[in-house]
């Protein structure tokens, strides 16, 4: 068992090598124009509310948007803070699920209209956009970067770049009288923070159009019948409906660390790379648990064939 758990622990450093050679750091850097530390000045002009991180035992982290005097809209300095929130959770070896939700029973609202008013010019709008689609990009798990399963647990409304939040996790969770809107269309814009891109994989190219170019109020019915949500929870009550989307999510994210982990790495890998690429990524991270721990232990308590 020693010797198995050396050649184990060889062979996934290695592993883990290989698939952090494949990652990319960033989608924009300099070569993109992209300035981020003169980005991140800019935008911490725009201050108020805060992203606040829990990160409980069991491996479960809740991110609590915080903004509720407007209906948790992104502040600048709320922008950066979801910057450092996303590095904690990819520095947290024990991580397993993740659950992004509103304070005082509404997820949020999008951008605060009063630093948009203030970056309205084209090339400030487009340095915002590199940001929030780099920390979006990042949150989302693009090769092994943050292996946590994801739920956006939507209350109150989810509008503009908030519904473009619920996008980049793995599952969306409604309580009663929630609505996920795309309304970028009536303030003259389009998606900026990859919510376009992400909404058309995860319900198709025509209901997104029809999402988008409608502007359309999804409640929760229509979003389970689009694919958009999982499950409409039985509460709207704050504390309640967060306490039923945690157990929901531990249905996913029982079991060891590095074993649901290595699942959503799986997954991710199929989603994001061609198939090729895919196959090889999934044959590296199967080599990180086969004969690991977690497999050992459970052929020695439940051997598959007696």
């Amino acid at each position: 068992m020693e010797m198995a758990l050396a050649l184990w622990k060889n062979l996934l450093q290695t592993t883990k090598k290989r698939i952090l050679q494949q990652r990319r750091l960033s989608l924009y850097n300099g070569a993109h124009g992209y300035e981020e530390e003169l980005i991140k000045k800019k935008l911490q002009q725009f201050s108020g509310g805060s992203i606040n991180l829990s990160k409980k035992d069991n491996g479960i982290g809740i991110l609590t948007l915080n903004n509720p005097k407007l209906m948790n809209a992104f502040t600048g300095t709320m922008m950066v803070e979801l910057q450092e929130r996303v590095t904690e959770l990819e520095n947290w070896k024990d991580g397993k699920g993740l659950i992004i939700h509103g304070a005082e029973n509404t997820f949020c609202s999008g951008s605060d209209l009063n630093a948009v008013k203030e970056i309205s010019n084209s090339q400030d709008g487009m340095y915002m956009c590199m940001f929030m689609q780099n920390t979006l990009t990042r949150l989302m798990s693009l090769l092994c970067r943050l292996p946590l399963i994801s739920v956006a647990l939507v209350q109150g409304k989810a509008f503009g770049g908030g519904a473009e939040l619920t996008t980049a996790c793995d599952f969306r969770l409604m309580t009663p009288g929630s609505e996920i809107r795309f309304v970028h269309k009536h303030m003259g814009l389009v998606p900026g923070w990859g919510g376009g891109a992400r909404l058309v994989r995860i319900v198709g190219s025509g209901a997104a159009l029809q999402l988008l170019a409608g502007a359309a109020r999804v409640d929760p019915e229509r979003a389970l019948s689009l694919g958009l949500s999982q499950e409409t929870l039985p509460s709207s009550d704050g504390t309640t409906a967060l306490g039923q989307a945690r157990t929901w999510l531990a249905q996913y994210t029982e079991g060891p660390t590095t074993v649901i982990r290595a699942v959503k790495n799986v997954v991710t890998a199929g989603r994001e790379l061609p198939l090729e690429a895919a196959l090889r990524t999934e044959k590296d991270i199967f080599g990180t648990v086969w004969g690991g721990p977690a497999n050992l232990q459970a052929l020695v308590r439940r051997p598959k064939h007696k």
